[in-house]
């Protein structure tokens, strides 16, 4: 393994090493498959990103799953590596514990809901109060996905009433779709479509808790889809007056 030399053999096997150090090193050249001297080192591989990404996102959607047909409390380590498909390794090399993993799994939440409402938004120029009526019916159980989301938002409030670090979550500072919906009751300001003397700020507080609380409604069957939309109609036609279109 190196250019010392070796000791002249006596009873037994011959020496193939000058030492213990040089034997070790050539124990890990092997395990490691280091590169001889002198010969060229090959390039870095770039970190599988989205392969990363995607088992991530594959055990964030177990661990909805699972809450939204059964609550948190049955989210185990060995259960959502079991919903996911992968192993409990796997589970805990992305997120570390259980604790983390649900953390990351309600951030992930808020942007897929995010995305979903943006996604509904059409494309061109729209009515403001169009573009506001399809963002906040997002919130309503309208089709399956919509309808786990809510589930799956209820379970995590209930446990973040507890949960310091859940709670953070939900009361972060940030507050994209409230922002999102004090734009559009800004522009229609600005076009003249709207009420006088409105705070679009406040405006858009009130409609986004209220279209999810309509949805909690909506879940437990207290009142129908048609009627969850007709208040939400009520309430834009309101800061929207049909007079003023």
């Amino acid at each position: 393994m190196c250019s010392t030399p070796l000791p002249p053999a006596g009873r037994g096997r011959p020496a193939v090493y000058c030492s213990r150090s040089c034997q070790a090193r050539a124990y890990r050249r092997r395990r490691d498959r280091l590169p001889e001297p002198g010969a060229p080192v090959p390039p870095p591989v770039a970190p599988e990103t989205g392969t990363r990404q995607r088992q991530r996102r594959r055990i964030a959607e177990a661990v909805w799953r699972i809450a939204a047909e059964e609550g948190l409390d049955a989210a185990s380590m060995r259960r959502i590596a079991a919903v996911a498909g992968v192993s409990l390794r796997v589970v805990q090399y992305h997120f570390g514990d259980k604790h983390t993993l649900f953390v990351d799994a309600l951030h992930m939440l808020h942007e897929e809901n995010e995305r979903l409402a943006r996604t509904r938004a059409p494309a061109g120029p729209v009515d403001p109060r169009d573009v506001l009526w399809l963002l906040l019916d997002t919130f309503l159980p309208g089709d399956e996905q919509r309808a786990m989301a809510l589930r799956v938002f209820a379970a995590y409030y209930a446990r973040s009433l507890t949960d310091p670090s859940l709670a953070a979550v939900f009361l972060a500072a940030e507050q994209p779709l409230e922002r999102l919906a004090a734009g559009l009751i800004e522009e229609g300001r600005a076009a003249g479509s709207t009420a006088p003397h409105l705070d679009p700020a406040r405006e858009a507080d009130l409609l986004v808790a209220g279209a999810t609380s309509l949805g909690i409604d909506v879940l437990h069957r207290r009142r129908s889809l048609a009627d969850a939309r007709a208040v939400l109609d009520y309430h834009l036609d309101r800061i929207f007056p049909p007079a003023a279109l």
